[in-house]
């Protein structure tokens, strides 16, 4: 499998939906974050993007985002476990399994995802991460977990000219959790997790060194 090409074609994607602004629908909206959502043109399922204003430079920003074992995404994001790395393909692109808890009061079962994850860097200081789902030889479904599905997906850590302590955060998510959930469930459980994201994003942002 062409993991590096799989990452840029994802990137490209990426870089699509901050670009068009069409069709979006204001679904949630707290003081960190106002989410959209649109339906998907990857999978029968919804495409969600947060926008919102980190207090924190993109460098803070992005240490308490990047997907890595044991970083500071695993302390602060609820809806992250573990990160597992499963191959290295070079110094941007990486394949990983990512292990989520039991959500919307143990409705939605534990997941686990594999993800092909490319860490770009764009001229402005803009620096993203780009997945989506892949399969991968050494990481087959396993007891326990529902195998869900990440389609494109990630987060932009943009520069605000003036503002250096300041942080654009966009972020995509379109998710297929695998499993016989309620299309209820499924759409009330993204929006209000994206908020809880940044809610809790902008307090480990602040705390960092608390770490």
């Amino acid at each position: 499998m062409d993991y590096l090409q799989i990452a840029n074609t994802v990137a490209d994607s990426l870089l699509s939906y901050t670009k068009d602004e069409s069709g979006w629908k204001t679904c949630k909206k707290t003081n960190e974050v106002t989410v959209y959502w649109r339906p998907s043109t990857e999978f029968p399922g919804n495409l969600y993007k947060g926008e919102g204003v980190i207090n924190g430079s993109p460098e803070k920003v992005w240490e308490c985002l990047k997907p890595v074992p044991n970083g500071f995404r695993v302390k602060w994001d609820n809806n992250v476990k573990k990160f597992e790395l499963i191959e290295t393909v070079n110094d941007d692109v990486s394949v990983y399994r990512t292990v989520t808890p039991s959500a919307a009061m143990g409705i939605i079962a534990p997941r686990d995802f594999v993800d092909v994850v490319l860490v770009k860097q764009y001229e402005d200081g803009t620096i993203t991460s780009n997945a989506t789902h892949v399969g991968h030889p050494g990481c087959p479904p396993q007891a326990g977990y529902v195998r869900g599905f990440n389609h494109p997906c990630g987060c932009f850590c943009v520069p605000i000219p003036g503002e250096p302590s300041k942080t654009q955060l966009l972020s995509f998510f379109q998710t297929d959790l695998g499993g016989l959930l309620p299309r209820s469930v499924v759409d009330s459980f993204f929006p209000s997790s994206m908020a809880e994201f940044y809610g809790n994003l902008s307090k480990a942002v602040k705390s960092l060194k608390d770490f």
